[in-house]
């Protein structure tokens, strides 16, 4: 609950969270008590055995001396004898708990090592271009008897951005987890420049930087956590992933800048200082391969602009870039976009026209299905409508910049106040909205 107080506090749930902390806390002293209690039993039974056994060991001594059928030395040597043969019986009973401990930790570590077997040794391959091949592909969370990613194939070239979208648990966080490779697939490949991603081993966090969902930051400093904890980082790097990446200016305003200090999880900062550091971390060294999750979800205007910068620029480097978003605001600079289908991305595309795509670029939802939109002139004053033969396949292409202005806009719920935006936004949202 500590990681939640926030949460508790907000809702009010101080009373039901103690109540329920109660009731757990004595539920488990009960049971440490019981536990206790029958320890306690097993020792005192023991002990009072040796001890009787000891006692009657002295008593057949003495009766025998009597008897002058042994000597007083040989009961004493018999008594000790037996309290020596009894003394381990009795640790054990007083140590079985532990015993029990360590069995279960031993069961829970062949567990663990039979789930995740060592890494071979691996050639160390040379930096990869950044062609990213999926066939087949085939993942399914750790644990999972369903895959929600069935089947998976697309290819991307060089200097190309793809979009993945599609509803709640449908793949597509799965999906950015194969090509990260975070979690391997149990059936078909995820292949960079030619190799799996396994064949690239410890070296693949080199040329692949991830996003996640849920964005974590580690204790130590800013700079620390873009460099991913590196000891060969340089200074130069690290600032440059910032720039790249519009968050130079944000880190500068920190107390201590790119020396300050984060906390585990990154408590003292927002939502949005984090995804955009954790950005900056998945950019650093210019990986071939940039795989984002909902990288938008807590960034403002300024945030979703220096993240399509970013992502225009990782391409003109001939980087790959992957996104993995609801907010379709995100698509500004890919140049496809997929649904997720049935466990597979499937362009959205209709027919000959690629308006679906335009539309997911452009911050509009769109469905399987949908059919294509089409731009149809507005008349003049006076004027007539263009005929429907004249406007068939007349799809306005609108540049990308146009496409970006008018994305972050409706992702920042401004559609409908053209004039307050100014003319370039104003301008392509128009265009963009339907009549």
């Amino acid at each position: 609950m500590r990681a939640g107080s926030e949460t508790v506090q907000g809702l009010g749930m101080q009373d039901a969270v103690v109540s329920r902390s109660r009731a757990l806390r004595g539920e488990m002293l009960d049971r440490l008590l019981s536990i206790s209690d029958r320890n306690g039993l097993f020792s005192v039974t023991s002990r009072t055995l040796r001890l009787f056994l000891q006692s009657m060991m002295l008593g057949l001594g003495a009766w025998l001396a009597i008897q002058g059928q042994v000597t007083p030395g040989i009961m004493i040597a018999a008594s000790i004898l037996l309290g020596r043969a009894l003394a381990p019986i009795e640790q054990a009973v007083m140590q079985w708990p532990s015993f029990q401990r360590t069995l279960a930790a031993r069961r829970s570590l062949a567990t663990l090592l039979a789930e995740t077997p060592p890494e071979p040794d691996r050639t160390e391959l040379p930096a990869p271009r950044a062609l990213v091949e999926v066939q087949n592909l085939v993942v399914a969370p750790p644990g999972a008897k369903t895959a929600p990613v069935r089947g998976a194939s697309l290819k991307l070239e060089p200097g190309q951005a793809a979009g993945i979208a599609g509803p709640s648990a449908s793949g597509k966080s799965t999906l950015a987890r194969a090509l990260a490779g975070v979690w391997r697939p149990y059936g078909g490949s995820v292949r960079l420049d030619g190799a799996e991603l396994e064949h690239y081993g410890d070296t693949l966090g080199r040329y692949v930087g991830y996003l996640p969902q849920e964005v974590v930051l580690f204790e130590g400093t800013v700079a620390q956590n873009i460099a991913r904890f590196s000891p060969d980082a340089s200074d130069e790097d690290v600032v440059d992933a910032a720039k790249r990446t519009g968050g130079h200016e944000m880190i500068l305003g920190l107390q201590g800048g790119y020396d300050f200090q984060v906390s585990a999880g990154g408590a003292a900062l927002s939502g949005g200082q984090r995804q955009r550091i954790a950005m900056a971390r998945a950019f650093y060294g210019s990986p071939a391969l940039v795989v984002m999750d909902e990288p938008d979800s807590n960034l403002d205007a300024d945030g979703t602009m220096a993240l399509a910068r970013a992502v225009e620029g990782h391409k003109k480097r001939g980087g790959t870039v992957v996104i993995v978003a609801h907010r379709h605001g995100a698509f500004a600079q890919c140049d496809i976009v997929y649904l997720m289908e049935n466990g597979r991305p499937v362009p959205a595309t209709s027919g000959r026209s690629s308006a679906p795509v335009r539309q997911l670029q452009s911050g509009r939802r769109y469905r399987p299905g949908q059919p294509a939109r089409q731009a149809v002139k507005k008349p003049a004053a006076g004027g007539k409508v263009a005929a429907p033969a004249e406007a068939a396949g007349s799809v306005r292409s609108v540049s990308r910049e146009e496409q970006m202005a008018a994305a972050i806009a409706r992702v920042t719920g401004s559609r409908g106040r053209a004039g307050e935006r100014g003319p370039a936004v104003g301008a392509a949202a128009n265009r963009d909205r339907p009549l």
